[in-house]
């Protein structure tokens, strides 16, 4: 058994988790995410955009799509600012620099050497031409003394054969490093199967028992393992393709230089045939391919033929990704992203934070929280209208806590009688217990578990508590202001977070009650609250405080027997009304008959005996005047209220209408 154990552990191996997402990872946080985008579509943004807006800047802990994108242009950055494409030329001067030194001290030792001899060789070589690639051709018939000056200049051209291959074929200069001449065969024979192979492609005549044939006698060439034909053309268009792009962004004499040395490479022609031959096929095949693109590289380090082609493909590599995390195209989703790309250029932990971004995109088109509509937008559905409510009421009970020792808004309108109805208990709850309601969820857990048994045990889940209501059942219109300085004053979004805390708290702890949600600009309209918190800005002039005053009156007359509640959100003075035949008068400063027709519609209110606050947004005094001579007439109260303290003046005074009068602000 320990000898067992030991060669369990001496064959144990360990790595990253690379099968699925990591079945150890956090959860999404969707609370913060629709949290973050309720705000953005509050504030007018789509849906759509708003949860890309939030993918892009991430959350409070989670990278976002933009921190990739400066990674990936920082590493793009990093390559062309670092490198230069003299690498191979640099390398054939200094070892025809080192072959040159060698053989002239040869030259200057050999003391049997024929001094005719020796005269003609230094003339030869003082006369070389300064261009590399001339100097090694014409060194082509030179009769070396020296056996370690004629390897160098071997060398040059071993050097050559395997840099242009390895422009091709990534790791051939290093798998032909010291190569026989059996080797170079090999090589040559894979190069003409190949070429036959991709014309019968484009011929439509291959087969994929051609292609298995292939890669059964020249697989080891090809280690991205293509399964077929096309993969296969695939990896080697792209290679060839970023080949061609760095030569684009060579110099003509560098260009001249290399063109010229190829020919030499292996010390013969037949190489070079054979790979324009093959840049051809591959051209015509995959004409979709970058083959005319190039980079500006002046940086100190010097490529070669086959690493500058690598860095060129880390380019397009780089490319591709910041296109991928611009999600910029329709119908852009982050599954697009090219995970694999992704780690080799940035590692591993990009590749988690565009994991996570992808499991929490889809976290939110599946958790019921968003839905595309009949034309194609995504919308906010009422789960997450009442998730997002809930956190904004949450805001207010703590402001409301904070600054009158409130417990919580929980609390409110508890002292009351049972409606009847019950809810899962949820923390800070205060409402009796309702025993039965409680141990039958204890009893159907248990069953369904199959753990039937003596006793009940309760767990926090199964507890359902009695929901309570005031005994006077109100009839609420909240009024607000949509005109065009509400947008202009930034007052746009502290009114749509309190329209949406007034109506979370309406609907989840005193629902009979009615509210109805009238917004007015130039003119009135009742709307619901998924349109009130997708309203745009409104740039139009007007406050027609009348046509919704009209409304709330109309509202009011519905149920005679509750008591009406009248608030009123605004930031001016009523500029608008509604004329007897349905068209809208707008004047400004306000028309006399505006203000008379506003007022009236205010009385009728107070005859109905609404209870009626205004909340008064803004510094204006003659705003202020007017306000508050208009509540007097109606023994209402005025709130100034900042915009961050909106929510808490609404629900507030909501909650003192409830209780006989006593607003909290009062």
């Amino acid at each position: 058994m320990a000898r067992q154990n030991r060669r369990l552990t001496r064959d144990t191996r360990y790595g990253a988790y690379t099968d699925g997402p990591d079945p150890l990872a956090p959860p999404a946080d969707l609370a913060e995410a629709l949290d973050a985008i309720g705000q953005d579509v509050m504030a007018g943004t789509s849906p759509e955009r708003a949860m890309r807006e939030f993918l892009r800047r991430g959350g409070r802990t989670q990278r976002g799509l933009d921190d990739l994108a400066r990674k990936v242009a920082e590493r793009r950055r990093e390559l062309t600012a670092k490198n230069n494409l003299d690498g191979t030329l640099q390398q054939v001067r200094e070892l025809l620099d080192q072959a040159l030194r060698v053989e002239r001290g040869e030259l200057a030792r050999n003391v049997e050497l024929d001094d005719g001899d020796r005269a003609l060789a230094e003339v030869q070589l003082d006369s070389l031409s300064p261009s590399p690639a001339a100097a090694v051709q014409e060194l082509g018939g030179y009769d070396w003394t020296s056996r370690e000056a004629r390897q160098k200049y071997d060398e040059i051209k071993d050097l050559l054969g395997r840099e242009v291959l390895d422009q091709r074929f990534a790791g051939m200069k290093q798998a032909l490093e010291g190569a026989t001449d059996e080797d170079r065969a090999a090589v040559s024979a894979m190069m003409q199967d190949l070429n036959a192979l991709l014309e019968a492609h484009a011929r439509g005549e291959d087969t994929q028992q051609q292609f298995d044939d292939f890669m059964a006698q020249h697989g080891q060439y090809f280690p991205s393992s293509p399964a077929n034909v096309d993969e296969l053309l695939d990896d080697l268009a792209a290679r060839a393709a970023a080949a061609q792009r760095m030569r684009n962004s060579m110099t003509e004499e560098q260009r001249d230089e290399l063109d010229a040395l190829a020919q030499q490479a292996f010390g013969s022609p037949d190489l070079m045939g054979q790979l324009s031959q093959l840049d051809g096929n591959l051209r015509s095949l995959r004409p979709g391919e970058d083959w005319g693109g190039s980079e500006r590289m002046e940086g100190d380090q010097g490529l070669g033929l086959g690493d500058g082609t690598g860095v060129f493909q880390d380019i397009a590599d780089l490319d591709a990704l910041a296109d991928q995390l611009a999600q910029s195209g329709p119908g852009s989703e982050l599954d697009d992203l090219d995970l694999d790309a992704l780690t080799r250029q940035l590692g591993a932990e990009a590749a988690v934070d565009a994991r996570t971004l992808q499991q929490l995109e889809k976290a939110l088109r599946n958790s019921g929280a968003m839905r595309r509509g009949a034309d194609g937008q995504l919308r906010l559905t009422p789960k997450a209208m009442r998730q997002l409510g809930k956190s904004l009421l949450r805001d207010v009970a703590e402001r409301m806590s904070g600054r009158q020792g409130a417990r919580d808004i929980r609390q409110s309108g508890a002292a009351g009688e049972p409606s009847g109805a019950t809810r899962q208990w949820a923390y800070g709850d205060t409402e009796p217990w309702d025993v039965t309601r409680s141990i039958t969820n204890a009893l159907t857990r248990t069953a369904a578990d199959g753990r039937v048994g003596p006793g009940v045990r309760l767990t926090i889940d199964d507890v359902e508590v009695q929901e309570t209501e005031s005994r006077t059942q109100a009839c609420v219109a909240l009024l607000v202001d949509t005109s065009f300085s509400m947008a202009m004053e930034d007052r746009w979004v502290p009114m749509k977070r309190t329209a949406l805390a007034l109506h979370t708290l309406v609907s989840t702890r005193f629902r009979g009650d009615d509210l109805q949600l009238i917004a007015f600009g130039r003119e009135a309209e009742v709307v619901d609250i998924e349109q009130l918190v997708g309203l745009d800005a409104m740039w139009d002039k007007g406050t027609n405080l009348h046509h919704a005053l009209l409304l709330a009156n109309r509202h009011f007359r519905k149920h005679p027997t509750a008591q009406p509640v009248l608030l009123i959100v605004t930031d001016g003075e009523p500029t608008s009304h509604l004329e007897p035949n349905g068209q809208v008068w707008f004047d400004y400063p306000p028309d006399p008959v505006t203000i008379a027709l506003t007022v009236r519609e205010l009385e009728n209110a107070g005859r109905l005996g609404a209870q009626t606050t205004f909340f008064r947004l803004g510094d204006d005094p003659g705003l202020a005047r007017f306000i508050d001579a208009m509540a007097k007439r109606v023994d209402g109260s005025v709130v100034a209220p900042e915009n961050d303290d909106l929510g808490v003046a609404v629900v507030g005074s909501y909650l003192g209408s409830r209780r006989g009068g006593q607003s909290l602000f009062d």
